[in-house]
Parts: C-alpha cells; structure tokens; sequence
C-alpha cells in the first residue's frame, strides 16, 4: 500500500461530484481502499485497450478481488481511427450481455481515447453509470482523464459528439509510463507543456532547465511536474466545469489547427500531442503577425516543443483542407473560429477576428 496522501494531486470540484486525482509510483495499490471509501457496493466492470500490458489488468484485478469487488473484464483496439460509434456500439452490447446496472461501476483503463469512448459510453448508458479513469499514457494522465469531457469522432470531424460525465476517482500510476515507447511519451508532455504555456511561467521554465530529468521520467521531478500539470487541469474545470467561460477554453490552445491536422491526416500520421504542437507553434505565429506577441514568444515555442522532440512544422496538408475543416471545430461561434492565442507566456486570450489571410501567412510560416 503506498502513502496515499503522498498521490493526492488534487481534488477536482464539480456540480456533478467532487473527487480525488491520485497520481504516484505504484499508487494502482490504493484503488480498492479508494473505491471503498466511496461505498462503492456494486459489480466492477474493466475495460481496457488492447495495448495494455496484460500483468497490469492482471494486478488491477487482483487489488479488486482483495477488496472483494465482482470484476469482469473487456478490452478492445482502442485509437482514433476506432473512436466512433461502432466502437461503442460494441460496449454497449457487452454492457447489455453483462447486464451492468446503474449502481455498477465502470473502469477505463488506457489512453485518453479509451477515457473518451468509455466514458461516453458510461455517460449514456442507463441514462449514467459510474466511471473510473486509470490511465496509462501521459496525455490523459496530464489532460484527458480530468474534467469529465467524453465523446466520440465522426468522419466530419473529431469529437463532435460527446458529454459531460465527471469521473469518480482518478487514479494515475506512473509506473505505466516506463512501458510507453518515446514518441507516445513525448506527445504526452505536449499537453503538460502546454499548460504551462497558458497559466504557469514558473513550470515553462522547470520544463525549459530540466528536460533531460524530465524526458527520462527521472523521480521525484517528473512526478512532481505532473502533478502541477494536473493541478491546473483541475483548478479550471472546477472554475469552468462545462466550458462555457474562457478559462476552460484556453485549454483548447494549439487544438484548432491540431485536430485539424489530426482529421485531414485521418488520425494515421501524428500522434494527438505531435498534432497540437504543430498547432501552438502556429497560434504563436498567428499571434505575432497580427501584432499581438513578438517573435521571442514565437521562437520559445519552437525551442520547447524541440527540447521534448516534437514537430513543429505542418506536414504536406494543403492550406485549404486546414482552413476548410476548422471552420466545422467545436470553438467556432456564430461562425467564426475562437482562436485561443498569447500575448506572453502565461496570458492567453480569444480572439475571433483573425483573418483568413493572416491564417495563411501563418501556415507559411509554419512550413
């Protein structure tokens, strides 16, 4: 049993429900005193991502056993390309074979798409059941797994369908993160760095003087840095639970341009934090061009996003197929595209008056 005071990040406060993120090495010990601690009575159901190591499924079932939790497992291909509705139209058929009622409990072990997919399909199914998130890629650990978002794609676009269905527990074992490959990892630190790109100077700088530590998931700073990351995840859905203010919005930077790059590419070619990267090295851009940042701001997001060996440069998608599919992302109002941009690191803003053709120049830029 670790010291689960130690793996207290934070708690994230919601209208929905309050609840812990636990991240720490080995902190999967505490998952049955947590699941106990919040009365959790009824049967567990694990659905996992093929690409887990089976020993982890393994273990997680045995800490419920101990804690004499009814579990049953179920693990499919999750990935973008699958992150649609036959997809969860295969959970719920395992949900009805299974007969999960609304008092069971669902676990999604994974990445941030298995948290997308399970989760919507906890959202829905029974009108809600209760969801737990374990995730095991650094991405969700920093981003996805927090703030309740789920959803699915649709060939028109990514996430276009989804709901709000906050977590009851979140529990991150960075022990996961030593089996993930390099590139998986560093599109995980995108997202943390990005954080600190929109609210933190403080850990734009620990991420600028300790990459190396850093990059090789050195302790105790790696697990300190992803803490603070998933604290400020969390400080903004308890201040914005539903997006309907500008601090949750600001967790959209580099996205507009990413997810565009993601669904033109047909999510084949770049890994999610790989595609935002491009993305926030193209809203510096948009920001200095329209006057609004220098090229110092400009050159520190290329520096960075460098450091942790991630692109920064758009791949061979026409201008066009960019422009045409932002215009259909989940941020534009009345038409047109909230562009989520920097007048410094630390100060974000909106802004929904950029021109196409300083778009363009942009993406120029960017090539």
């Amino acid at each position: 049993m670790t010291n689960n005071k130690d793996n207290l990040a934070t708690i994230v406060k919601t209208s929905q429900r309050d609840y812990k993120v636990l991240v720490g090495y080995k902190c999967i010990e505490d998952l049955g005193k947590e699941l106990e601690s919040l009365n959790i009575n009824g049967k567990i159901f694990l659905v996992c991502d093929n690409s887990i190591f089976p020993e982890f499924i393994i273990k997680i079932h045995h800490i419920l056993e101990k804690s004499k939790y009814n579990t049953n497992i179920f693990s499919l291909d999750f990935n973008e390309k699958t992150k649609n509705y036959s997809t969860l139209n295969e959970l719920y058929k395992w949900y009805g074979d299974q007969k999960i009622e609304r008092n069971d409990t669902i676990i999604a072990v994974g990445g941030g798409v298995t948290g997308d997919i399970v989760g919507f399909s906890a959202a829905t199914w029974l009108r809600g059941v209760n969801v737990v998130h374990i995730p095991t890629t650094l991405a969700a650990m920093v981003d996805a797994s927090i703030g309740g978002k789920t959803g699915i794609n649709l060939n028109i676009g990514k996430n276009l369908v989804g709901a709000f269905h906050q977590p009851i527990l979140v529990l991150s074992d960075t022990e996961s993160l030593k089996s993930l490959p390099k590139r998986e990892l560093a599109s995980g630190w995108a997202e943390a760095i990005k954080h600190s790109l929109l609210f933190d100077k403080k850990l734009f700088n620990i991420f600028i003087n300790q990459s190396s530590d850093i990059k090789n998931l050195k302790h105790p700073i790696s697990t300190d840095v992803i803490r603070k990351s998933v604290k400020i995840k969390s400080e903004i859905v308890s201040k914005d639970e539903f997006e309907k203010g500008d601090k949750r919005i600001f967790l959209n930077y580099g996205h507009t341009i990413g997810h565009a790059i993601e669904s033109i590419s047909e999510y084949s070619e770049f890994l999610h934090g790989e595609a935002v990267s491009i993305g926030m090295c193209v809203a510096a851009k948009i920001s200095q061009i329209s006057g609004f940042s220098d090229i110092n701001l400009t050159k520190l997001h290329q520096e960075i996003i460098k450091l942790y060996d991630l692109p920064i440069y758009i791949p061979n998608i026409k201008d066009e197929e960019i422009i045409s599919s932002i215009k259909i992302d989940k941020k534009v109002k009345n038409g047109k595209v909230r562009w989520i941009l920097l007048k410094n690191i630390s100060k974000p803003f909106i802004n929904n008056q950029i021109d196409e053709e300083v778009l363009k120049k942009a993406l120029k830029y960017s090539r």
